[in-house]
Parts: C-alpha cells; structure tokens; sequence
C-alpha cells in the first residue's frame, strides 16, 4: 500500500523531467505500480483509512510522484459537482484538443508532492478533449470541463516535468486573466 512516505517532494529531480511513454501489454510490475496509485487516492479519500496512515486527500496521483518516470496517473473525483465520476487510470494522455476560455480555482491548487501551500491562481483551459490509453491498452477519449479538466492538466503536467505552482503569474498571482471562469 502506497503512503505519503512514497511520494517524492517539491525538488526531486524526478519531478522535473519528462516521463517515458508506457508500453503495452504493461508488465506486471507497471500494472501494480497503476493500481496501487488508484488506491492510494481512494484511501485518501476515506476518512477512516486517511486518518489511520496520515494520508492527505488527493484526486490525482502521477506515476512520477512516486519516482515512476512514466506517462501516467490515476484520478479518483467520485463526484465532480456535476453528477459524473471518474475513478481511472490513465496511460499516455494528449490533449487534442482544448478551449481558448481558461478556468481556475479560487482557492488555487494543491499537490501531493508541495507540503506547503502556495498561493496564487493557475489557470488552465476550462474545457479540454483527452485521448489516452486505460490498463488493458484500449485508447479513450474524453470531453472535460471545470474542474476534472484542471485535475487532467495538473497530472498531465507532471508527466512533462511541470509543475502547477510554474503557471502563477510571479507580478499578480492572484489576479483572474480577463474572461477566466472560476471553477
């Protein structure tokens, strides 16, 4: 079982670089690797579970957060505010296509990988169209908006050696860019 003690922090060089794409069929390693991801963010999720192993809640978790340099993450968002749910793990994600109109939260972002808060507003495309790939090697897509599209783009960002607190306008960290929705 994956904990907070398996999370890798803000300056590992891991976090920085660009993870390598994942082959098929996953070995049995990668396969394990994936499912201990999405289960390490629905124990992060149970107040009981969370409690007992000091996990801090995630809806996200990108295999390079764990020292895994490979393009993929899990999402765990039961309830997105709009009555859907995603519980997936996702394998070589692109975004193919993307809104001009940017979202952000209010309150900013968070990771598993910064201890501290840092604030500031990052703003992302407020609707995004993903292709990838699930466990058994079928590509997906998925039309997004709101917040789950901000879950994608901040995990998909780890992929790429990005992090979200890069995004926050250093001059007027808190100031919404001109048409942004806030989510």
């Amino acid at each position: 079982m994956l904990t907070m003690k398996d999370i890798i922090r803000d300056g590992h060089p891991t976090l920085r670089q660009r993870a390598e794409e994942v082959t098929f069929p996953l070995s049995a390693e990668d396969k394990e690797t994936f499912l201990a991801m999405q289960t390490f963010l629905r124990n992060s999720q149970d107040p009981e579970i969370s409690e007992k192993y000091q996990l801090r809640s995630g809806v996200g978790l990108a295999a390079p957060q764990i020292n895994v340099p490979k393009r993929a993450f899990a999402i765990y968002l039961p309830d997105d505010g709009n009555g859907k749910s995603y519980d997936m793990i996702v394998i070589n994600p692109k975004i193919v296509s993307h809104s001009v109109q940017e979202g952000y939260l209010p309150t900013g972002e968070g990771c598993l990988s910064v201890d501290e808060d840092v604030p500031g507003l990052v703003h992302r495309h407020y609707r995004i169209k993903i292709k990838a790939f699930d466990m058994d090697g079928n590509e997906f897509s998925l039309r997004l908006k709101g917040y789950p599209a901000i879950v994608f783009q901040h995990e998909l960002d780890h992929l790429n050696g990005v992090m979200f607190f890069d995004h926050i306008d250093d001059q007027n960290p808190l100031q919404p860019h001109a048409n942004a929705v806030e989510v």
